[in-house]
C-alpha cells in the first residue's frame, strides 16, 4: 500500500500483555512470533499489565512508546472481551506498529499521534481460537508486519477503528503498581503544575525529584522515568501504606487549597 513507511524488518517486536510469566500464554504468543519471524528479537516490555484493564493499560502503554526504537511493531494483548464483537486493529502511529483489540488500547497514541493510519485485522486461513486471539490473530499479524510484509499480506485493512473520545486526556488513575510498591498514575507529570499536591487515599502529597530528596519513609509524587506522576515512598511501599492499587483515583489540587 503506498504512502506507508515499511523498513524490511523492525527492530523489534515489543510484547505489552497482560499474560504473566507463569503459565503457557507468553511462551506460546513467543512460538507464534517466532515461526513467522524467527529473527526479529522479541522484548518483554510489560507481560503484567493492567489485567483485563484496557483503560488503565492504555495510557501505561503510551508512556513506555518513546523509548523504543523506531520501526518497531508493539503486540499488545489486553483483552478481556475477547472472541466478542470487538474488533481486531492494528494502526501505524509515528512510524511504530501497534496490533491488538479494537477496545481502546491505543486510544491515548492515536489522540497524541502526529501521524496515524488504522487497520482492521481478518485471519488468514489458519484456525483461529475463540478465547486467545493474542496467539492466533494477533501474534501473525504482528510477526509479519515485523519482516516488512505488505499490509495486504498481513491480513489489514485501512478502516476507521472505533475511538474512545469521552476518555481524559489523562487519566487520574493508578495504573501499575510495581515491584517497588511504586503508584504509577495515567498522568503526565508535564500537565501538572510543580506546585500542585497530589491526594491519594487522602492524603497530600507534594513533588519532590527523586526518593533521596526526602527522609526516610516519607511518601512524595514525582515524574518517573517515562514521565508520568508516581507516587512512592523513600524505603518503602506506597501500595500498602495507601493501600491503594490498579483502578484507584487520585486527585490534583492547588497548593494552596
Amino acid at each position: 500500500m503506498k504512502g506507508l513507511d515499511l523498513s524490511p524488518q523492525a527492530p523489534l517486536i515489543v510484547l505489552f500483555t497482560d499474560f504473566g510469566l507463569e503459565g503457557p500464554y507468553t511462551g506460546q504468543v513467543k512460538a507464534a512470533l517466532w515461526r513467522i519471524a524467527p529473527i526479529v528479537p522479541v522484548i518483554d516490555l510489560f507481560a503484567d499489565a493492567p489485567a483485563q484493564r484496557p483503560r488503565e493499560a492504555a495510557y501505561l502503554l503510551a508512556a513506555y512508546v518513546d523509548a523504543m526504537p523506531a520501526g518497531s511493531v508493539f503486540l499488545c494483548v489486553v483483552d478481556p472481551t475477547v472472541g466478542s464483537e470487538r474488533p481486531a486493529v492494528a494502526a501505524r502511529i509515528d512510524g511504530r506498529w501497534f496490533v491488538g483489540p479494537g477496545n481502546g488500547l491505543f486510544e491515548p497514541l492515536l489522540r497524541r499521534a502526529s501521524t496515524a493510519r488504522t487497520f482492521f485485522i481478518h485471519s488468514g486461513p489458519e484456525p483461529v481460537s475463540a478465547s486467545f486471539h493474542g496467539r492466533d490473530l494477533f501474534a501473525p499479524a504482528a510477526a509479519h508486519l515485523a519482516k516488512g510484509g505488505d499490509v495486504g499480506e498481513c491480513g489489514l485493512v485501512e478502516g476507521k477503528i472505533p475511538r474512545f473520545l469521552d476518555w481524559p486526556d489523562d487519566l487520574p488513575v493508578i495504573v501499575y503498581v510495581d515491584v517497588y510498591g511504586n503508584l504509577m498514575t495515567g498522568l503526565r507529570a508535564c500537565i501538572i503544575p510543580d506546585d500542585a499536591v497530589l491526594v491519594v487515599a487522602g492524603r497530600r502529597l507534594v513533588r519532590a525529584r527523586t526518593f533521596s530528596d526526602v527522609p526516610l519513609g516519607a511518601a512524595f509524587w514525582y515524574e518517573n522515568a517515562n514521565g508520568l506522576a508516581e507516587v512512592a515512598v523513600n524505603r518503602g511501599r506506597a501500595d500498602r501504606l495507601f493501600e491503594r492499587g490498579v483502578g484507584d483515583e487520585v486527585q490534583i489540587i492547588s497548593a494552596k487549597s
